[in-house]
């Protein structure tokens, strides 16, 4: 299903489960990368999880991060104000087994 089809509340959600889930290596390669990249490759990077990013003096860049901890919180008032109480289990269950994984 496409973003087009899908309803706010599952967008909303997607992009929590994105934000409490979702790989930040794109933004640590930038972090260490000797030079800026282009705008092209700037714009093939998965910058989702970025809150921020400044310039620094010396020629460093900061990278701050959206917080995975909020977006689990909210992914679970979604889970447990749904319809269905499944919902809510099976979110415990995968938060259970996310650590598991080094998230």
């Amino acid at each position: 299903m496409n973003g087009k089809n899908k309803s706010k509340t599952e967008m909303v959600i997607d992009g929590l489960e994105q934000l409490a889930f979702g790989k930040v290596n794109d933004a640590v390669r930038l972090v260490f990368s000797d030079e800026m990249p282009s705008v092209q490759v700037l714009g093939r990077m998965n910058l989702f999880n970025v809150s921020s990013i400044k310039r620094v003096k010396g020629g460093g860049v900061e990278v701050q991060f959206f917080d995975r901890q909020k977006a689990l919180e909210r992914l679970y008032d979604y889970a447990c104000n749904g319809k269905n109480s499944q919902t809510a289990e099976s979110l415990l269950e995968a938060l259970a087994g996310a650590g598991e994984d080094g998230i």
